[in-house]
C-alpha cells in the first residue's frame, strides 16, 4: 500500500506567462520525485474596482488557492512577477489574508522557497524574492534554496617539481659508472660571497644599530 503522497503547494501569479511556466517546471520537477505531489494554484487579479468580485475558477492556468490548501500543504513553493523590485499586488494581497494561518501556526517549521521572473537584467529579481520571504519567515516557514554548485572537473595529476634537487651540485644522486661501479659527481661548495655587513653598535635599548660609514 502507498503511502499519501505530500502536497506540495506552488503557487504563484502571472499575468504574460513567464511565472506560470516557472511554476510549470518546478511542478515537473516534483512529481518527478517518490512521495509528492505538485498542487499548481494561482491568486486572482487585484481589480481597479473597488470590491470587484471574480468567477471562482479562471477562465485558463490553474485554479485559485484555497485556505484550507494552504493550511494543508506539506511545502510551498511561492512565485510573482517582478513589480519595480517587489512581488506582484495580487500576491500580497493574498499574503495579508493569511493571518489565521499565522495565529494558528498551521505554516510553522514548513519548508518553502520563491522564484519570480523579470523582463531583464537587472530588474530587480533578487529584491522581490525577498519581500516574498518575509512573510513566509514571519509564519515560521523554513526557507530553503538552490545549490549553485558545479561538478568537479578531472584533470590528470601533474608531476611535482623536485625542489630537493635545486642544488644539483649539492644534491646530485650517483649515476652508474663503467662495469657498474657508481661514480659520485663532483660536490660544488657552497657560494661564499656574502654582501659585507655594515658595523652596528648597541645602544642602551638592547639593539643593535647601524653604523653610518663616512662617504
Amino acid at each position: 500500500m502507498n503511502p499519501t503522497p505530500l502536497p506540495l503547494l506552488v503557487l504563484y501569479y502571472s499575468q504574460n506567462g513567464g511565472t506560470q511556466n516557472l511554476a510549470r517546471h518546478i511542478a515537473r520537477g516534483i512529481d518527478s520525485v517518490a512521495g509528492c505531489e505538485a498542487v499548481v494554484r494561482t491568486v486572482p487579479k487585484v481589480s481597479a474596482v473597488c470590491e470587484a468580485v471574480e468567477n471562482d475558477i479562471p477562465d485558463d492556468g490553474a485554479p485559485y488557492c484555497t485556505p484550507e490548501e494552504l493550511k494543508n500543504c506539506a511545502g510551498l513553493a511561492l512565485g510573482s512577477p517582478v513589480r519595480f523590485g517587489n512581488m506582484a499586488a495580487a500576491v500580497k494581497y493574498f499574503l495579508d489574508g493569511t493571518i489565521p494561518h499565522w495565529l494558528s501556526g498551521h505554516l510553522i517549521g514548513k519548508p518553502a522557497t520563491v522564484f519570480a521572473s523579470g523582463a531583464g537584467l537587472h530588474g530587480g529579481q533578487e529584491s522581490t524574492l525577498l519581500s516574498m520571504m518575509l512573510p513566509l519567515l514571519h509564519h515560521g516557514m523554513i526557507i530553503s534554496g538552490i545549490l549553485r554548485r558545479k561538478p568537479r572537473r578531472r584533470t590528470r595529476r601533474q608531476p611535482r617539481p623536485d625542489h630537493r634537487r635545486r642544488n644539483a651540485g649539492l644534491r646530485a644522486r650517483p649515476t652508474a659508472g663503467p662495469a657498474g661501479t657508481a661514480t659520485q659527481p663532483p660536490v660544488t661548495p657552497p657560494s661564499t660571497n656574502r654582501p659585507s655587513e655594515k658595523p652596528s653598535a648597541r645602544f642602551s635599548d638592547g639593539l643593535s644599530h647601524p653604523v653610518a660609514e663616512a662617504v
